[in-house]
């Protein structure tokens, strides 16, 4: 199956560097990551939060990556990265399809930005649209979607 192309993945890479991590609030050991996806994965109301595994050590393209089942980390993350990844889980499903950096994936990391970080939605949309990023203020987990499961 091949994957659309991901059309905004620079310009949020860009606009996190810029808008995001300069608000984050230190880094955190990997042995925290568990218990923070499994507490927001709960305080969402969802069950069967993905799991937390260690980025490869060979991995020096990625800082993380995610999918609906598995979170990747290295040892250490910034914090604003876990909610970065907990949308990537959010906006896709367990038989691989997925948002990307789409609108889905950017309304989703809004509200958890917000919710998490105390970051407001309406005081980051300015540099979303001066950044050219597509949003989706009222985005949904995909797999909660009628058939597609969680």
């Amino acid at each position: 199956m091949r994957r659309p192309a991901d059309r905004q993945r620079a310009r949020v890479y860009a606009w996190e560097d810029a808008e995001v991590a300069p608000r984050g609030g230190g880094t955190q050991p990997f042995g925290r990551a568990q218990p923070m996806v499994d507490a927001i994965w709960r305080d969402l109301g969802l069950r069967h939060p993905p799991a937390v595994e260690p980025l490869p050590r060979q991995s020096r393209r990625l800082q993380a990556d995610a999918n609906r089942l598995r979170l990747r980390l290295p040892p250490e993350w910034p914090d604003w990265l876990l909610l970065h990844e907990l949308a990537h889980a959010l906006s896709s499903t367990a038989e691989g399809h997925s948002d990307g950096h789409g609108p889905r994936f950017m309304g989703l990391y809004l509200q958890l930005l917000e919710r998490y970080m105390r970051l407001p939605a309406a005081a980051l949309a300015p540099s979303l649209r001066a950044a050219g990023i597509a949003w989706d203020p009222a985005a949904r987990p995909l797999f909660l979607e009628p058939g597609r499961g969680d």
